[in-house]
């Protein structure tokens, strides 16, 4: 099959354009946002430019520039994506049609009319946390009185035996839970070839053809019944839009890092979807879980290839999200991020190291996007999705080199003697200066760019929903106390990053397993084995610096702190104690758990523990019990598209 869409995506191609009119603006919206990047871009490194000057630029002091604007630049679409949001959500505007009242309030009303699969891949995950999540979404959706139009789909990829006869028990405890109520399919593959995108590509060749729409969810996803309601009733609406994404935030967190996480995601996230949906509007990214996908276009234009080469750059495609969408877009079809759908969650790795090592896997994949910039077809905004992502990795390696390369030419110009004459024809003596005012400009920029958006996001917060957070005074303590945190995780989560990079660029690949989200404790010991390299690397940098130019070790203990501290700080970020404390506070506080109290807390797992009992009471044998098979297959072809010249 060519890259070139067809007949079916053309026409998907004309409703998308007709689609686009309903999104006014659009080209002056990106216009603007390049416009102010550049800019932005543009003062900043003049100001440093002026900062290494007067006098002659060396190579080490030209690849300090190169760092800095490239870091700056990245700095700026977030900064500008930010205040988009925040004048967005103040002006309570639609960031897709710009409107005061949202498409989303319009289709409200819409009757459902198509069939929708909950596809949830796993592997090797824990049973009981996955029938959780997956009993609260049911449970939440039967209560709409619409869970006729839907169907849940359990793919299994799990290889450890135990797990699956234990995840075998409790989807057949989950089918009998839900009984005449929601249907429940299970499905457990011999292998797990092309891991999660080949596990829902297989599942579309047998079955996709007997649905519509398709939402995927993570083993720890969980929707609110009328969020799934809304996603289908929009898919409905826009006959051009081939995928929706939601804004899913974590959730159910119970340790230091969980709930500093959890706290700064409520806050902020928000902010920055509705800005990043102004700009990307109908060529926004995919995320891999908590949307909604048009099931035939997802089936004829997002089948994935391999990479040539070998891993880790090369085979199976990693990161398949961004490649799916971007797919989809060359295509024709819309790629939307509907910001006004709450109701849409997810949990998270609960320390420092487990979010580290899904960032390790992150890393790979997102890399991999870099040799698909030049892929034929592909929408601009689809290829600065992957440019945006890679860098997202990269900026650490460029933010250590700055540190690294400035404390270095600090250095070295602390030891020589200064040149008053850069050649025999110059009359007068070149007079060494010092320009505090310049230094203090680039810094107050910089640290606007990086702080304003959570000035922005607070805000928002003391204006409307200042209670959800515990009140004005907490709010406000609660975000001091995560900007503080920041600071300090800020170097170490750069140092993993910088070795994730180099350790990918060195050709060392990464297994792709199940992730750890029960928040577990970290000892001193797997601290120390994770971060002591850190803490000794900074200890003897900023020795040096201390040494040579010990004024310059103020200006950089934001970093080096964090580096020395490093084994303590991933300790405490795996304890649930100081959570516990700051919860009995007041601190930390999010809104999302009063809101949606019976889908994010326990009740559904208890009510399933009940329910075991008179399981186990029906059959002879609780553990001899199975699932039902899956449904008759309804096959369809998902090919492999094209992302190559040669192919």
């Amino acid at each position: 099959m060519s890259g070139i869409p067809t007949s079916s995506a053309r026409l998907a191609a004309r409703r998308g354009n007709r689609a686009s009119d309903r999104l006014p603006w659009l080209a002056a919206r990106r216009a603007l946002l390049a416009g102010l990047v550049c800019l932005t871009t543009l003062i900043g490194a003049g100001l440093m430019w002026r900062i290494l000057q007067p006098g002659s630029v060396t190579p080490l002091q030209w690849g300090i520039l190169a760092l800095f604007t490239a870091i700056f630049a990245w700095v700026a679409v977030g900064f500008w994506t930010a205040v988009a949001g925040f004048l967005l959500l103040l002006t309570d505007r639609d960031p897709l049609t710009l409107a005061r009242r949202p498409r989303v309030a319009a289709e409200r009303t819409l009757p459902i009319t198509r069939r929708t699969v909950l596809a949830m891949p796993i592997h090797n995950e824990s049973p009981e946390g996955v029938v959780a999540a997956l009993s609260a979404t049911a449970e939440s959706l039967i209560a709409t009185g619409e869970a006729h139009h839907f169907a849940l789909f359990v793919l299994s990829d799990t290889t450890d035996p135990a797990i699956a006869k234990a995840e075998a028990t409790a989807i057949a405890g989950l089918q009998w839970h839900l009984e005449g109520r929601l249907t429940v399919h299970y499905r457990r593959r011999d292998n797990n070839a092309g891991r999660k995108a080949g596990n829902l590509a297989e599942f579309c060749r047998r079955w996709g053809a007997a649905f519509d729409f398709m939402v995927v969810l993570d083993a720890d996803s969980r929707m609110d019944g009328k969020t799934l309601l809304g996603l289908v009733r929009a898919l409905q609406a826009r006959p051009g839009v081939g995928l929706i994404q939601t804004v899913p935030l974590p959730v159910r967190q119970v340790t230091l890092f969980g709930r500093l996480s959890q706290f700064a995601a409520s806050l902020y996230s928000p902010m920055l979807a509705a800005g990043q949906s102004a700009w990307q509007a109908d060529a926004a990214n995919y995320w891999g879980h908590n949307a909604i996908l048009r099931v035939r276009a997802f089936m004829d234009h997002a089948g994935l290839p391999h990479l040539p080469g070998r891993p880790p750059l090369g085979g199976e495609i990693l990161s398949h999200d961004f490649v799916e969408a971007a797919l989809l877009r060359r295509a024709g079809w819309e790629v939307q991020l509907e910001t006004r759908l709450t109701g849409s969650f997810e949990e998270m790795p609960g320390n420092l190291l487990d979010f580290a090592r899904r960032d390790r896997r992150w890393t790979q994949g997102n890399l991999q996007h870099l040799r698909l910039l030049s892929a034929p077809g592909l929408h601009g905004l689809s290829r600065l999705h992957f440019l945006l992502g890679a860098t997202a990795f990269i900026s650490s390696l460029l933010w250590l080199g700055i540190v690294l390369a400035g404390s270095l030419d600090a250095m070295l110009i602390a030891r020589s003697e200064p040149t008053y004459f850069g050649s025999a024809e110059q009359l007068f003596p070149f007079w060494p200066q010092a320009q505090p005012e310049l230094i203090a400009a680039l810094l107050a920029m910089t640290a606007t760019l990086l702080l304003l958006p959570k000035l922005l996001g607070l805000l928002l917060a003391l204006g409307r929903r200042a209670g959800g957070y515990g009140g004005r005074a907490r709010l406000v303590a609660s975000v001091v106390l995560e900007g503080l945190a920041a600071i300090l995780l800020a170097p170490i989560m750069m140092a993993f990053h910088s070795a994730f990079v180099i350790g990918v660029l060195t050709g060392t690949s990464v297994d792709w397993g199940a992730q750890d989200r029960e928040g577990r404790a970290v000892t001193w010991r797997q601290a120390l084995r994770h971060t002591a390299l850190f803490a000794i690397l900074g200890g003897v940098w900023i020795a040096l610096v201390q040494w040579q130019v010990p004024m310059l070790v103020w200006w950089l203990s934001p970093v080096w702190v964090g580096l020395a501290l490093a084994p303590l700080l991933v300790v405490a970020s795996g304890s649930r104690r100081p959570a516990a404390l700051l919860a009995r506070l007041g601190l930390l506080r999010t809104p999302e758990p009063q809101a949606y109290a019976d889908l994010l807390g326990e009740r559904q797992a208890k009510m399933l523990e009940e329910h075991s009992d008179d399981i186990a009471s029906d059959t002879a044998d609780a553990e001899t019990l199975a699932p039902r098979p899956p449904p008759p297959e309804c096959p369809g072809e998902m090919p492999s598209q094209p992302l190559h010249k040669e192919s």
